[in-house]
C-alpha cells in the first residue's frame, strides 16, 4: 500500500496519465491489483480508457476515467481537482502521458518543439504543483500525510539518436525538472523519475537492488524488473527521492518508427562539450 503515510487508511488514490493505452494502462491495472483507487487520465481513447477503469474497478474499490488535453494549461490545472472532487483526495501521481511525434534537425520547428514541452514536461509540472498545494491543504489536519510524483522519463536520454528530436528535448526538461521539483517540494512531495533503458546500459541500471528492495516492500508479490514494478517500488518505498530508477526493458513496438537512421561521425565527448 501507500508506504509514505502509514497512518492512514483508506485507500489510496494515484492519478495515472495517459493510462487508457500501453503503458499508462499497464501502470494503472499493476496499482489496482495493489489496492490503489485510480484516476485513469486520457484525451481522445475515449473508449480505452473506459476499458482501463472498467479494469481498474475490478480489482480495486474506485476507478474512474478523466478527459484532459495535457497540452492545454487551463485544462492541466483543472484535472487533478477534479480527480480530487471524485475521490476526495489524491495520494500520488505517476506522468506518463507523452506526446510522441517524430521530427528531425532538419525538420525541428518551435512549434513541434512547445507542442511536445507543454505536454511532456510543463503538464508534469503543474501537476506536481497541484499535488503539493493538495497535500499542504491536507496536512493541516493529517500532518504525517505525504505524495508522490513518479515522471516517466525515455531511454533516449540514455541512448542518443539524432531522430525524435522535439521529444527528447522534452523528455531532457522533464528529467531536470525531477532534481528541480524534489527539492522544491520536499518534504511534503517525493519525486521520482522511472526510465527503461536498454541492455547495452547494463552497468546503470538498478538491477539487483530493485529486485531486494522490491522483495522487502509489503503486498509486493511481483519481483520483474520492469517499469511497473519499479514505479510502485517508487510509489512504495519512501527513502527514494530526486532521483531516476533506470529498469532495462525491451522497448514497445507499437510507437512510430524512425526512418533508417543516417551515419553520423564520432565526435570525442571532450570535443563535444566544448573542451580541447
Amino acid at each position: 500500500m501507500f508506504a509514505s503515510s502509514p497512518e492512514i487508511t483508506s485507500p489510496p488514490t494515484v492519478l495515472v496519465t495517459g493510462a487508457a493505452k500501453r503503458l499508462g494502462r499497464e501502470i494503472a491495472l499493476k496499482l489496482a491489483a495493489q489496492g490503489w483507487r485510480v484516476a485513469v487520465h486520457y484525451r481522445d481513447s475515449v473508449e480505452e480508457a473506459r476499458a482501463t477503469a472498467e479494469d481498474c474497478a475490478r480489482l480495486t474499490t474506485g476507478a474512474q476515467a478523466f478527459r484532459s488535453n495535457l497540452g492545454n494549461e487551463t485544462a492541466v490545472r483543472n484535472l487533478l481537482p477534479t480527480v480530487i472532487a471524485a475521490f476526495g483526495q489524491v495520494d500520488a501521481v505517476v506522468n506518463c502521458a507523452s506526446t510522441f511525434e517524430h521530427d528531425t534537425t532538419a525538420s525541428f520547428s518551435f512549434a513541434v518543439m512547445e507542442k511536445h514541452m507543454r505536454s511532456n514536461a510543463g503538464a508534469a509540472i503543474l501537476i506536481s504543483q497541484a499535488l503539493h498545494t493538495h497535500i499542504a491543504q491536507r496536512s493541516k489536519k493529517q500532518p504525517e500525510v505525504r505524495g508522490v510524483v513518479v515522471n516517466l522519463l525515455d531511454q533516449k536520454l540514455w541512448n542518443q539518436t539524432p531522430d525524435f528530436v522535439s521529444y527528447t528535448l522534452s523528455k531532457a526538461a522533464l528529467d531536470a525538472a525531477n532534481a528541480m521539483l524534489a527539492l522544491a517540494l520536499s518534504p511534503l512531495v517525493r519525486v521520482v523519475g522511472v526510465a527503461p533503458v536498454m541492455g547495452q546500459h547494463k552497468p546503470l541500471l538498478i538491477g539487483d537492488r530493485l529486485a531486494y528492495r522490491s522483495a522487502s516492500l509489503p503486498n509486493q508479490q511481483n519481483t520483474d524488473l520492469d517499469t511497473t514494478a519499479a514505479v510502485l517500488l517508487a510509489l512504495q518505498d519512501i527513502s527514494i527521492s530526486g532521483t531516476t530508477l533506470l529498469v532495462e526493458e525491451e522497448l514497445p513496438t507499437d510507437k512510430p518508427q524512425a526512418p533508417a537512421p543516417v551515419a553520423v561521425p564520432f565526435v570525442p565527448p571532450a570535443r563535444r562539450h566544448g573542451r580541447r
